[in-house]
């Protein structure tokens, strides 16, 4: 679901996807993606952490930043917590079986 359609549901913070079926990328599971126009600075990032990244995590699960124009590299220090960081959109994604119980 993106950004629009998560908004008409009722969503006021949203990231601009959100998985319906989780992906696996460098052996961390994903829920959602949120994609920046920016460069990842210490600033930035730490605003964006606090304003809606640990909200996303909270109300959806672990996600994936991207930073268009990078980052800085220490910045990706909460993979482990679940907030992934890239500065484009990840080549080995491992899509996970969908299963209806």
């Amino acid at each position: 679901m993106n950004e629009d359609q998560l908004r008409a549901k009722g969503y006021d913070k949203t990231p601009d996807f959100i998985l319906q079926v989780p992906v696996a990328v460098e052996g961390h599971i994903i829920h959602w993606i949120e994609s920046k126009a920016s460069f990842g600075d210490e600033c930035s990032h730490h605003a964006y952490l606090h304003d809606q990244f640990w909200s996303y995590w909270n109300r959806f699960g672990p996600g994936l930043v991207i930073y268009w124009y990078g980052f800085i590299q220490e910045l990706d220090c909460n993979r482990e917590r679940g907030i992934l960081l890239k500065a484009s959109f990840p080549t080995d994604i491992v899509t996970l079986c969908h299963s209806i119980a």
